[in-house]
């Protein structure tokens, strides 16, 4: 999870499992071995299941009652070409008994289905890890496909490692021959076989699984019973074959968690959620304007589904109707959204302008991917945040929201609703695909945890004219929060103008009057300004001199997880280190300034090539060094550990 209290656990390497006991309560003669932790990699080709085989032991897992955290990695082509390396999809899940903040930096298991599988991820498993390799398929051909010259299976090549040959396909064809499948048909099966395998190794539930499988494939009865039977298998081999000898315990992770009712949740669940619950606590229906793009589509097929809340989806032609939409949907007084990945971002960007120059509220949900243009649609990056910021032509402030793990865009989605209604304004919330699609365990928050977001619209003249007439001025400000009234459309009296051409103060009226423009361009600027953010948390625990940290890590978004971690390390090394994270970018937090001025080493990792250091350098003036990643991959907490102890020791 997320705190900041570190366990010992946590405070060691970090990247292998932790003690190993041995325990007396085994199933018949097998020896049973309890973990504080383990990461676990499922990889094959994109259409061999991978990623429903994590889904599924991830959401074992959780109901378990495990923290975990999740790395899914799959191919942009819908179905890439079999057996080859750019085709290989995998899926990463961390899980421990107790708090943990990434999906690991290597795995101590990798389920390798096929060559491809095995030479893509190699690299990362470490000297002594486990690789179940499904040995149907290295053959001639698949091997040649992926430049295996010879068989690594034999050849020597794997010797640093427990290497467990199986053959997946086969076995799982076997254990199908009553279905009366064909063999094509039967090999569908065989991620549930080795799903059934790992969940016997690691102990984990299996009737939530059973109950899924009959659930998905319930129109198919005999295809539902023929995955049921293919996962029992595999456990059943686990139970009896000879090359498994030992299994493994995790046990829950009972002091990780506050008292309460928890859920596995990805990110992009987590913001639907959010934006249902903000609406909500508006009294508002919630309009989604939408056009679908990796990986932002899931939020519109979630809210979707939401009809019950007011939820109302509208998939566009495009990204600039989809965002027109959302903006017409926020002038008839809607809690309006639009929601979009890597390049809809810039072509949304001209229907942003207008939301300002309206003044209406209204959320611009950004998942970030590699780019540019269509760059990187599965990956993951961090390199849109200036295009959030100055993204506009003109003067365009507008305010910048970026959650920091997979649970906590629901509450940045809360957050930014309750800037756009409070100030009248769009809002970037800045999400990035590792947020999106990974996961970990959620507090189901009571109701009376929500804030209100209810607001008051117009509903009759708010100015007098000199001879006493009582008038309608659409851009009257409210003195706090220079908020602009919010009026219905069909509200007697409130006829008023909208559109892009600049307004006259007050009365909404166009005007070409210099010193006006001047006016309502920094009032613009000045309601940004003003928005009310809490002040940044540094964690900075004092040594036993009572001497605090000089180096400050301060991080972003999605940075947050393998930068706490890393910082762990760098405590559990003896070394004094503090750490900030920034969930408002615009306006930064008042206190900021006076933070960044405490320590005499500033360091900012982001996947970008630097980009919240641009801003911190240019604003603060101070000497803010960036360590930067754009692999269109989260950051290695060992990696981000060694940049860290280099520079305090600078």
């Amino acid at each position: 999870m997320t705190s900041q209290v570190s366990s010992p656990a946590e405070q060691a390497d970090g990247t292998l499992v932790g003690e190993q006991r041995t325990s007396g309560d085994g199933s018949g003669d097998k020896e049973v071995r309890r973990l504080d932790r383990v990461i676990i990699r499922f990889a094959g080709d994109s259409g061999d299941g991978m990623q429903l085989t994590g889904d599924r032991f991830t959401s074992e897992t959780a109901s378990f009652g495990n923290d975990l955290s999740t790395l899914p990695n799959f191919p942009a082509e819908i179905r890439a070409p079999a057996g080859t390396l750019p085709g290989v999809s995998s899926f990463q899940l961390h899980f421990a008994d107790h708090d943990i903040l990434t999906p690991g930096d290597a795995p101590n298991v990798l389920v390798a289905m096929n060559p491809a599988a095995l030479k893509a991820n190699l690299a990362d498993v470490p000297r002594g890890a486990d690789i179940i390799v499904n040995t149907d398929e290295f053959t001639k051909r698949p091997m040649a496909k992926v430049g295996y010259a010879t068989n690594p299976l034999e050849d020597g090549s794997l010797e640093a490692y427990s290497v467990h040959p199986v053959p997946l396909t086969t076995l799982t064809i076997e254990a199908l021959k009553e279905f009366g499948l064909s063999r094509k048909e039967a090999e569908r099966s065989k991620n549930m076989f080795a799903l059934g395998l790992l969940s016997w190794m690691y102990h984990r539930p299996t009737e939530g699984t059973e109950k899924f499988l009959r659930t998905k494939f319930a129109k198919k009865p005999d295809i539902a019973e023929a995955n049921v039977t293919a996962f029992r298998a595999g456990w059943n081999f686990g139970e009896t074959t000879e090359d498994f000898a030992v299994s493994y315990e995790v046990a829950p992770a009972t002091k990780a968690f506050p008292t309460g009712t928890y859920r596995n949740i990805s990110g992009n669940l987590a913001l639907s959620y959010g934006l249902v619950a903000a609406g909500q606590q508006a009294d508002l229906p919630v309009y989604l304007g939408s056009y679908p793009i990796t990986p932002a589509s899931d939020i519109l097929h979630e809210l979707s589904k939401h009809k019950n809340f007011g939820v109302r989806t509208f998939q566009a032609e495009d990204e600039i109707a989809a965002i027109g939409a959302a903006l017409g949907a926020a002038f008839g007084g809607q809690l309006a959204v639009t929601t979009t990945s890597g390049p809809g971002v810039a072509l949304k960007s001209e229907t942003i302008g207008l939301a300002v120059s309206l003044e209406l509220p209204l959320l611009v949900v950004a998942i970030q991917r590699g780019g540019p243009s269509t760059g990187l649609p599965t990956k993951t990056e961090q390199a849109d945040l200036l295009q959030a910021m100055y993204g506009r032509n003109g003067e365009a402030p507008v305010p910048v929201v970026a959650p920091k793990t997979p649970a906590d865009c629901f509450d940045a989605a809360l957050d930014a609703a309750r800037i756009a209604l409070t100030y009248r304004t769009p809002v970037f919330l800045l999400s990035d695909g590792y947020l999106a699609n990974g996961s970990e365990p959620w507090r189901i928050p009571d109701l009376d945890e929500l804030p209100d977001l209810r607001v008051q619209f117009a509903s009759g003249p708010n100015h007098q004219l000199a001879d006493g007439t009582e008038v309608f001025w659409p851009y009257k400000r409210d003195e706090q929060t220079l908020a602009r009234p919010w009026a219905v459309p069909g509200t007697p009296g409130l006829e008023h103008r909208i559109g892009g051409i600049e307004k006259q103060d007050g009365t909404g009226n166009i005007s070409y009057d210099p010193a006006n423009h001047d006016f309502m361009v920094r009032t613009r600027q000045a309601k940004i300004d003003g928005i009310e953010v809490p002040d940044v948390e540094v964690d900075d625990p004092a040594g036993e001199t009572g001497e605090g940290a000089n180096t400050l890590v301060l991080g972003w978004g999605s940075t947050y997880g393998p930068i706490t971690a890393a910082v762990r390390r760098v405590r559990g090394a003896g070394e004094r280190i503090a750490q900030a994270h920034l969930r408002h970018l615009n306006p930064f937090p008042g206190n900021l300034g006076e933070v960044l001025a405490r320590y005499d080493k500033v360091i900012v990792p982001e996947m970008n090539l630097g980009q919240l250091s641009t801003l911190l350098r240019a604003k603060y003036l101070v000497d803010a060094r960036s360590h930067t990643q754009v692999s269109g991959m989260p950051f290695k907490a060992e990696q981000l550990a060694e940049v860290f102890k280099e520079a305090i020791n600078d």
